[in-house]
């Protein structure tokens, strides 16, 4: 496979569960996805199934808005970036990790190991919020050092 594939794909979905069902299809059907190896593939539609799940549930609620996902293959990698205009995550920051050892504090009763599953999987992991727009970015894939020259 080549080092920089030069594929890249942008959706606009709305803030709804079935469109993020349809544009999660779309994703992992798009040749940028497709040309990652099974298991980066596989790792890309949980990070951007449990992302995508969060922005309608968290950053818009019961509102309505515009979920932007733009995804580029870059040295072996796939760069990833969410951007809404929800609510900002609390403290306009990442959540904390949890511990998740065992005997630690049990996760939030509801779910709760949506930040885990995306930190273990997700390299580079970034959010911002300016001006009311949130932006999520993470890459997938070998550590530079694994990828071409």
């Amino acid at each position: 496979m080549p080092c920089d594939q030069g594929l890249s794909s942008r959706i606009t979905l709305l803030s709804a569960p079935l469109a993020v069902r349809e544009a999660l299809a779309s994703l992992v059907g798009s040749p940028v996805i497709r040309s990652l190896p099974q298991e980066d593939r596989l790792n890309a539609e949980i990070l951007l199934a449990e992302v995508l799940n969060n922005c309608v549930e968290h950053a818009y609620g019961d509102g309505k808005g515009e979920i932007e996902v733009s995804l580029a293959l870059r040295r072996g990698r796939l760069a990833c970036e969410i951007v809404d205009r929800g609510r900002p995550m609390a403290g306009r920051t990442l959540p904390p990790r949890r511990d998740l050892r065992a005997g630690a504090a049990p996760p939030l009763a509801e779910g709760g190991f949506g930040w885990h599953i995306i930190r273990a999987l997700a390299r580079d992991l970034a959010y911002r919020n300016e001006n009311g727009v949130n932006r999520l970015t993470f890459r997938l894939g070998p550590a530079e050092a694994d990828c071409c020259p």
